[in-house]
């Protein structure tokens, strides 16, 4: 009897993880199916060249691929807490960078500020990102990639002129649709549109009383991410908008406006939302045409032309022992103790040279201080956990392309990237920035091949996305991309797995405990 009741217990065991099985396999099925839809998922795995996992997939090629994740990347209310308050720090911090830029220009702080951040830039365009009119605006978007690490969260780079936004929320409406025919909802973070009525809140705001249409202007080099953004215009004329993504070459421009043909004939462009990177402007057709618009107010443009806004040198002076007043006073002591320890030190690699008796700030190694960027070059891989990165104004600087990590290359190959890119200084400064590791975790996601839903371990970065109204930067949803452990770098690719994050409740705890754990 015994034996019986053991047989049918294991053979209901078996019914349940079956039925189980096909209700996630089904659950994935839809996501996909959402995603397909949208234009954001390539339906065929072979269509798309693998080039080695490196591709940016996560924030939004498309129609591209990844792994699909059985449930969104959950956070705690304490995470959640810390992300809700972050985006009016991090908008206190464009603030005063802003402002110390032009202070340096000013001589009121040191010029060499101005000077590394204009290094390697037009004399046109630093002239223009100077003029009056621009100098209070700042990027209206902001989106830090945030890693979360056995130590805490750490914020490893800024980014102004973000993909991904139409991906996220693509992603929450997926994820909210299979859920809400399920007992264990997921509390999306933003809800299912808190991206689009972000965007759509933000569009307002800059607008105001200005009558025209708003132009989403996606350049060639940023043409991976054209989808998403057609997503995204689409979802914002059904809020009432009216928002186009088109190519700078449908831009028509005359003395009295910007214009955008349409059904109806020729219509005014209020605003140009800029999808291009500054670096590009040469490549970009009637470029100068939509800047000599903006200097002549015929339309206003976000991310402002700014380029001294989008370096990610912007970590070293926050961490310059001689601008420390400067940021305590503007950010006050709280937000600056906070944002300190969430950026990582960082130095820019000027190779000039530096005087016998003067050290690098901060900078030790092996516990001696240092006062020659070539003396990393002789350090054990132990003691060069560091990461060489292209600070901005390069096609090198975005999509984790132009990284190099020290303690992940043999020490010849570590020297050269040092030479490299002390060498580029005139044209391209580059950083020297602290290598964090990302924490472990196991998510579980769709393996379409085999029909499967897989467990991998990863290591997470976070994007959350922040729309900036006034004086408030408020969130608006959160991108986890989740890659393999033998990835080094954590950027969007077809191994990683991509989803939104979603509060971490009681009632689903338990539930989370299987798909995102923390290792140690």
């Amino acid at each position: 009897m015994n034996d019986l009741r053991g047989g049918l217990l294991a053979l209901a065991r078996d019914l349940s993880s079956q039925a189980k099985t096909t209700t996630d396999l089904r659950r994935c099925s839809r996501i996909r199916e959402a995603l397909v839809r949208d234009g954001l998922f390539e339906t065929s795995p072979d269509n798309q060249a693998d080039d080695n996992g490196s591709r940016a997939a996560a924030c939004a090629p498309g129609p591209s691929r990844w792994r699909i994740g059985l449930a969104p990347f959950p956070i705690t209310p304490d995470e959640l807490a810390f992300f809700e308050s972050l985006g009016g720090r991090l908008l206190s911090f464009y603030r005063a960078l802003n402002r110390l830029y032009f202070d340096s220009v000013r001589g009121t702080q040191p010029a060499w500020v101005a000077a590394y951040l204009d290094q390697g830039k037009p004399e046109s365009l630093v002239t223009l990102s100077r003029m009056k009119r621009f100098r209070h605006l700042i990027p209206a978007v902001i989106r830090p990639d945030v890693i979360p690490t056995e130590e805490g969260m750490v914020i490893s780079e800024l980014d102004s002129v973000p993909g991904g936004i139409g991906l996220t929320g693509s992603l929450s409406r997926a994820y909210d649709e299979v859920d809400g025919e399920s007992s264990n909802r997921e509390d999306i973070v933003g809800g299912p549109d808190g991206i689009v009525l972000g965007f759509a809140a933000m569009l307002r705001h800059q607008l105001e009383d200005r009558h025209g249409c708003v132009a989403i202007v996606v350049s060639d080099e940023a043409n991976d991410y054209r989808p998403e953004m057609t997503w995204l215009a689409r979802q914002l004329r059904q809020s009432g908008l009216d928002v186009a993504c088109v190519h700078p070459r449908e831009v028509r421009f005359t003395e009295e406006a910007l214009l955008l043909a349409g059904d109806t004939g020729d219509r005014p462009i209020a605003l140009v939302y800029r999808f291009f990177e500054l670096f590009d402007l040469k490549n970009v057709p009637k470029a100068e045409l939509i800047m000599y618009s903006a200097k002549k107010e015929r339309a206003l443009v976000t991310p402002p032309f700014k380029p001294a806004l989008e370096e990610k040198l912007a970590f070293a002076l926050l961490h310059h022992p001689v601008l420390g007043p400067f940021w305590k006073r503007e950010l006050g002591e709280e937000t600056f103790e906070l944002l300190s320890g969430l950026m990582p030190r960082t130095w820019i690699l000027d190779p000039r040279p530096i005087p016998p008796s003067a050290t690098i700030p901060g900078l030790r190694l092996a516990g001696r201080v240092i006062n020659g960027w070539l003396d990393l070059g002789g350090a054990t891989q132990k003691d060069r956990r560091f990461v060489v990165k292209p600070s901005g104004f390069s096609e090198l600087a975005w999509g984790s392309r132009g990284v190099s990590i020290g303690h992940d290359l043999p020490q010849s190959e570590w020297t050269a990237a040092l030479e490299r890119a002390l060498a580029s200084f005139p044209t391209t400064p580059y950083i020297l920035q602290e290598f964090h590791k990302g924490r472990h975790f196991d998510l579980c996601y769709y393996d379409e091949r085999n029909g499967a839903i897989v467990s991998m371990a990863g290591r997470a970065r976070l994007s959350p996305y922040y729309f900036v109204t006034g004086d408030r930067a408020e969130l608006a949803g959160i991108l986890a991309t989740v890659c393999p452990l033998d990835k080094k770098v954590i950027h969007g690719m077809r191994d990683a797995i991509m989803v939104p994050c979603s509060l971490a409740t009681q009632a689903n705890q338990g539930r989370h405990s299987s798909l995102v754990t923390p290792q140690s």
